[in-house]
Protein backbone atom coordinates (compact mmCIF):
# COMPACT_ATOMS: atom_id res chain seq x y z
CA UNK A 1 0.00 0.00 0.00
CA UNK A 2 1.66 3.26 -1.07
CA UNK A 3 2.20 5.92 1.55
CA UNK A 4 0.19 9.12 1.40
CA UNK A 5 3.33 11.15 0.65
CA UNK A 6 3.18 9.60 -2.84
CA UNK A 7 -0.03 11.51 -3.49
CA UNK A 8 1.80 14.81 -3.92
CA UNK A 9 1.48 15.89 -0.30
CA UNK A 10 4.79 17.44 0.77
CA UNK A 11 3.83 17.45 4.47
CA UNK A 12 4.15 13.66 4.48
CA UNK A 13 7.72 13.60 3.19
CA UNK A 14 10.95 13.47 5.14
CA UNK A 15 11.02 11.98 8.62
CA UNK A 16 7.21 11.81 8.89
CA UNK A 17 6.96 9.60 5.81
CA UNK A 18 8.76 6.86 7.75
CA UNK A 19 5.58 6.50 9.78
CA UNK A 20 2.73 7.68 7.55
CA UNK A 21 4.06 5.85 4.49
CA UNK A 22 4.95 2.57 6.21
CA UNK A 23 3.42 -0.56 4.75
CA UNK A 24 1.65 -3.10 6.97
CA UNK A 25 0.64 -6.72 6.62
CA UNK A 26 -3.08 -7.56 6.15
CA UNK A 27 -3.27 -8.86 9.73
CA UNK A 28 -1.69 -5.66 11.08
CA UNK A 29 -4.11 -3.54 9.06
CA UNK A 30 -7.10 -5.39 10.53
CA UNK A 31 -5.74 -5.01 14.07
CA UNK A 32 -5.09 -1.29 13.53
CA UNK A 33 -8.63 -0.87 12.24
CA UNK A 34 -10.16 -2.73 15.17
CA UNK A 35 -8.22 -1.14 18.05
CA UNK A 36 -10.09 2.22 18.16
CA UNK A 37 -13.45 0.54 17.52
CA UNK A 38 -12.85 -2.06 20.25
CA UNK A 39 -11.86 0.65 22.73
CA UNK A 40 -15.00 2.64 21.93
CA UNK A 41 -17.28 -0.37 22.43
CA UNK A 42 -15.43 -1.33 25.62
CA UNK A 43 -16.09 2.13 27.02
CA UNK A 44 -19.74 2.03 25.95
CA UNK A 45 -20.37 -1.33 27.65
CA UNK A 46 -18.61 -0.09 30.80
CA UNK A 47 -21.17 2.73 31.07
CA UNK A 48 -23.81 0.10 31.89
CA UNK A 49 -21.96 -0.36 35.19
CA UNK A 50 -22.38 3.34 36.01
CA UNK A 51 -25.61 4.49 34.36
CA UNK A 52 -29.14 3.10 34.29
CA UNK A 53 -29.78 0.87 31.28
CA UNK A 54 -31.85 3.40 29.33
CA UNK A 55 -29.35 6.22 29.93
CA UNK A 56 -26.52 4.07 28.58
CA UNK A 57 -28.57 3.40 25.44
CA UNK A 58 -29.23 7.13 25.05
CA UNK A 59 -25.53 7.83 25.50
CA UNK A 60 -24.66 5.24 22.87
CA UNK A 61 -27.07 6.85 20.43
CA UNK A 62 -25.63 10.30 21.06
CA UNK A 63 -22.10 8.98 20.55
CA UNK A 64 -23.15 7.67 17.14
CA UNK A 65 -24.94 10.89 16.21
CA UNK A 66 -21.76 12.82 17.09
CA UNK A 67 -20.21 11.49 13.87
CA UNK A 68 -23.04 12.81 11.70
CA UNK A 69 -22.47 16.44 10.56
CA UNK A 70 -23.39 19.05 11.61
CA UNK A 71 -23.69 17.51 15.09
CA UNK A 72 -20.95 18.57 17.49
CA UNK A 73 -20.07 18.91 21.15
CA UNK A 74 -21.99 22.18 21.39
CA UNK A 75 -25.22 20.33 20.55
CA UNK A 76 -24.68 16.74 21.72
CA UNK A 77 -23.45 17.58 25.23
CA UNK A 78 -26.40 19.85 26.19
CA UNK A 79 -28.87 17.33 24.77
CA UNK A 80 -27.30 14.48 26.73
CA UNK A 81 -27.31 16.45 29.98
CA UNK A 82 -30.90 17.51 29.34
CA UNK A 83 -31.83 13.84 28.96
CA UNK A 84 -30.43 13.05 32.39
CA UNK A 85 -26.88 11.91 31.66
CA UNK A 86 -24.35 13.35 34.17
CA UNK A 87 -22.27 16.21 32.76
CA UNK A 88 -18.99 14.46 33.50
CA UNK A 89 -20.06 11.34 31.62
CA UNK A 90 -20.92 13.47 28.57
CA UNK A 91 -17.57 15.26 28.80
CA UNK A 92 -15.58 12.02 29.10
CA UNK A 93 -17.56 10.30 26.33
CA UNK A 94 -17.11 12.94 23.64
CA UNK A 95 -13.51 13.68 24.57
CA UNK A 96 -12.81 9.96 24.28
CA UNK A 97 -14.46 9.89 20.84
CA UNK A 98 -12.18 12.67 19.61
CA UNK A 99 -9.13 10.86 21.00
CA UNK A 100 -10.16 7.54 19.46
CA UNK A 101 -10.91 9.25 16.15
CA UNK A 102 -7.42 10.73 16.21
CA UNK A 103 -6.02 7.29 17.06
CA UNK A 104 -7.92 5.76 14.13
CA UNK A 105 -6.53 8.43 11.80
CA UNK A 106 -2.98 7.90 13.04
CA UNK A 107 -3.16 4.12 12.75
CA UNK A 108 -5.04 4.03 9.44
CA UNK A 109 -4.19 7.23 7.58
CA UNK A 110 -3.68 5.50 4.22
CA UNK A 111 -7.09 3.87 4.55
CA UNK A 112 -8.74 7.13 5.58
CA UNK A 113 -7.48 8.69 2.36
CA UNK A 114 -9.52 6.12 0.44
CA UNK A 115 -12.81 6.65 2.28
CA UNK A 116 -15.38 8.44 0.06
CA UNK A 117 -15.95 12.10 0.96
CA UNK A 118 -13.47 11.95 3.86
CA UNK A 119 -10.46 11.01 1.72
CA UNK A 120 -10.87 13.83 -0.82
CA UNK A 121 -11.45 16.30 2.02
CA UNK A 122 -8.20 15.23 3.71
CA UNK A 123 -6.33 15.46 0.41
CA UNK A 124 -7.61 18.97 -0.26
CA UNK A 125 -6.74 20.01 3.30
CA UNK A 126 -3.19 18.69 2.98
CA UNK A 127 -2.75 20.21 -0.48
CA UNK A 128 -3.68 23.65 0.88
CA UNK A 129 -1.33 23.29 3.83
CA UNK A 130 0.79 26.35 2.97
CA UNK A 131 -2.33 28.52 2.82
CA UNK A 132 -3.60 27.09 6.11
CA UNK A 133 -0.32 27.74 7.89
CA UNK A 134 -0.25 31.30 6.55
CA UNK A 135 -3.74 31.94 7.91
CA UNK A 136 -3.11 30.18 11.22
CA UNK A 137 0.60 30.71 11.85
CA UNK A 138 0.02 30.59 15.62
CA UNK A 139 -0.78 26.87 15.39
CA UNK A 140 2.61 26.09 13.91
CA UNK A 141 4.44 28.38 16.35
CA UNK A 142 2.79 26.87 19.43
CA UNK A 143 3.21 23.25 18.28
CA UNK A 144 1.25 20.89 20.58
CA UNK A 145 -0.50 23.77 22.34
CA UNK A 146 -1.45 25.25 18.98
CA UNK A 147 -3.11 22.05 17.77
CA UNK A 148 -4.83 21.65 21.16
CA UNK A 149 -6.24 25.18 20.84
CA UNK A 150 -7.38 24.33 17.30
CA UNK A 151 -9.37 21.42 18.76
CA UNK A 152 -10.86 23.85 21.29
CA UNK A 153 -12.42 25.95 18.52
CA UNK A 154 -16.18 25.22 18.42
CA UNK A 155 -16.24 24.83 14.63
CA UNK A 156 -16.93 21.99 12.20
CA UNK A 157 -13.75 20.11 11.31
CA UNK A 158 -11.82 20.80 14.52
CA UNK A 159 -12.32 17.31 15.98
CA UNK A 160 -10.12 14.24 15.78
CA UNK A 161 -9.96 14.10 11.97
CA UNK A 162 -9.20 17.77 11.34
CA UNK A 163 -6.77 17.98 14.25
CA UNK A 164 -4.81 14.99 12.95
CA UNK A 165 -4.43 16.62 9.54
CA UNK A 166 -3.42 19.93 11.16
CA UNK A 167 -0.87 18.06 13.26
CA UNK A 168 0.59 16.53 10.11
CA UNK A 169 0.79 19.93 8.41
CA UNK A 170 2.57 21.45 11.40
CA UNK A 171 5.05 18.56 11.49
CA UNK A 172 4.03 16.91 14.77
CA UNK A 173 4.81 13.25 15.39
CA UNK A 174 1.87 10.83 15.92
CA UNK A 175 2.26 10.74 19.76
CA UNK A 176 2.33 14.55 19.91
CA UNK A 177 -0.74 14.77 17.66
CA UNK A 178 -2.65 12.39 19.95
CA UNK A 179 -1.53 14.35 23.02
CA UNK A 180 -2.70 17.63 21.47
CA UNK A 181 -6.07 16.12 20.52
CA UNK A 182 -6.51 14.73 24.03
CA UNK A 183 -5.69 18.02 25.77
CA UNK A 184 -7.89 20.08 23.45
CA UNK A 185 -10.82 17.67 23.47
CA UNK A 186 -10.86 17.27 27.26
CA UNK A 187 -10.72 21.04 27.81
CA UNK A 188 -13.44 21.74 25.22
CA UNK A 189 -15.76 19.00 26.50
CA UNK A 190 -15.38 20.19 30.10
CA UNK A 191 -16.24 23.76 29.07
CA UNK A 192 -19.35 22.67 27.17
CA UNK A 193 -20.41 20.17 29.84
CA UNK A 194 -20.04 22.54 32.80
CA UNK A 195 -21.66 25.38 30.85
CA UNK A 196 -24.56 23.17 29.79
CA UNK A 197 -25.04 21.88 33.33
CA UNK A 198 -25.20 25.45 34.61
CA UNK A 199 -27.71 26.51 31.97
CA UNK A 200 -29.97 23.50 32.62
CA UNK A 201 -29.93 24.28 36.35
CA UNK A 202 -30.82 27.89 35.61
CA UNK A 203 -33.70 26.77 33.38
CA UNK A 204 -35.06 24.54 36.14
CA UNK A 205 -34.83 27.32 38.74
CA UNK A 206 -35.79 30.28 36.52
CA UNK A 207 -37.06 29.46 33.04
CA UNK A 208 -36.67 32.93 31.54
CA UNK A 209 -33.22 33.52 33.03
CA UNK A 210 -31.99 30.14 31.84
CA UNK A 211 -33.37 30.61 28.33
CA UNK A 212 -31.86 34.11 28.23
CA UNK A 213 -28.41 32.81 29.12
CA UNK A 214 -28.76 30.00 26.58
CA UNK A 215 -29.76 32.50 23.88
CA UNK A 216 -26.79 34.71 24.77
CA UNK A 217 -24.37 31.80 24.53
CA UNK A 218 -25.88 30.63 21.23
CA UNK A 219 -25.76 34.11 19.69
CA UNK A 220 -22.13 34.52 20.81
CA UNK A 221 -21.23 31.21 19.18
CA UNK A 222 -22.97 32.20 15.95
CA UNK A 223 -21.24 35.58 15.99
CA UNK A 224 -17.87 33.93 16.53
CA UNK A 225 -18.52 31.58 13.61
CA UNK A 226 -19.56 34.44 11.28
CA UNK A 227 -16.49 36.49 12.22
CA UNK A 228 -14.15 33.53 11.69
CA UNK A 229 -15.70 32.81 8.28
CA UNK A 230 -15.43 36.47 7.31
CA UNK A 231 -11.77 36.57 8.35
CA UNK A 232 -11.13 33.39 6.36
CA UNK A 233 -12.67 34.91 3.21
CA UNK A 234 -10.71 38.13 3.66
CA UNK A 235 -7.44 36.22 3.98
CA UNK A 236 -8.25 34.19 0.87
CA UNK A 237 -8.75 37.39 -1.11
Amino acid sequence: MPGPYLYGMPYLQGSLSAYWGKEHSPAAIIIRLLIPVALAFTYFFMTFLILPYHESLILGGLMLVYYIPPAGKESIIPIGIGLGIPWWIMAISLALLDILTGLFMILNFNIALRIPVLGPWISRFLSSGDEFITQHSWISRWSIIGVALFVLLPLQGTGGVGATVVGIITGLSPPKILLAIGCGAIAECLIFALGSELIWRLIKENLFLGLGVAALVASTAVGFYILSRHRHLVLKE
